[in-house]
């Protein structure tokens, strides 16, 4: 059911429209019904404070949206819960020019099943999340989707081949790869596929170069979360590494991200913290000055 609204004047005489969930519009209605607050002074006390308490957005989070909590930890791999059911994994890339360097990549489950958005950086760590997945959220894992060909997306698909998962890639990712003489994806699309994971769909779409040619991204509508791999930006970032990178292209490339996803709430990049749709915004004004 959509949410009830109600309008009401401020101290500079401007209407102001408040949104509030039906289960809150029963409450008041209980509130200003009981007799214990027939006293006009207690009703009105009570209908300011729940009134405040929804402007301020403090009400109860639906069970899809959490705070993001560190549900696993070893020295090569990190998995942080983002809502239900997402999780962000995190392995790790040794660099030259950036040194040790946190990889992220997702986890997406329905039912009991899970896909998996770009594998650990190597068979070890990828070895240790299929393993967490299959013991702990007790779920067959249906697919690896590498965003991209460089190493901190598909440097562990051997470990994954091994235990018969399928791995879907877009045909640039397999071109690239091969050109760089690492391990294949074994099955490709065009622009875009659709995933089902238990009850779910999962759309992987690509939509348009930045990072590298071949970048996609993953959206899981029903939670409402992006997997914007290294097209996306944490908050403060540097623009990283470019050797592969198209940074004419990538500012309006992230703004067609934008668009397709209006309704996103959770953003992960390809390195660093997940945040909301203002990781979007960052990386669009971090490249738009070479438009």
């Amino acid at each position: 059911m959509p949410p009830c609204c109600c309008k009401y004047i401020d101290h500079k005489k401007r209407p102001v429209h408040l949104k509030f969930p039906n289960r809150l519009v029963v409450l008041l209605f209980t509130i200003t019904s009981v007799s214990f607050l027939r006293n006009s002074l207690l009703k009105y006390l009570f209908i300011f404070i729940l009134t405040t308490l929804a402007s301020l957005n403090l009400l109860a989070k639906p069970k899809s949206m959490l705070k993001p909590k560190r549900i696993y930890k070893s020295k090569t791999l990190e998995v942080i819960q983002l809502s239900k059911n997402t999780f962000q994994h995190i392995s790790y890339l040794v660099t030259n020019d950036f040194g040790k360097v946190p990889c992220n990549g997702l986890v997406v489950r329905s039912k009991n099943e899970c896909l998996v958005f770009d594998t650990p950086t190597n068979d070890e760590s990828s070895e240790e999340l299929i393993h967490w997945i299959e013991q702990k959220l007790k779920c067959t894992i249906k697919a690896v989707v590498p965003t991209h060909f460089h190493n901190d997306c598909l440097g562990g698909l051997t470990a994954f081949h091994k235990h018969h998962i399928n791995s879907y890639a877009s045909d640039t990712t397999l071109k690239l790869a091969k050109q760089n003489q690492y391990v294949l994806p074994q099955k490709t699309f065009n622009d875009s596929i659709q995933l089902q994971v238990g009850n779910e769909i999962m759309l992987v779409k690509f939509f348009g170069e930045g990072h590298t040619k071949d970048n996609v991204v993953a959206y899981f509508p029903s939670e409402s979360v992006l997997f914007g791999g290294c097209l996306v930006k944490e908050m403060n970032a540097s623009k990283g590494y470019l050797g592969d990178a198209n940074t004419n292209a990538w500012s309006k490339t992230v703004e067609r991200v934008k668009q397709a996803f209006p309704d996103v709430k959770i953003v992960v990049p390809g390195h660093g913290r997940s945040g909301n749709s203002e990781l979007l915004n960052y990386t669009i004004h971090l490249f738009k000055t070479e438009n």
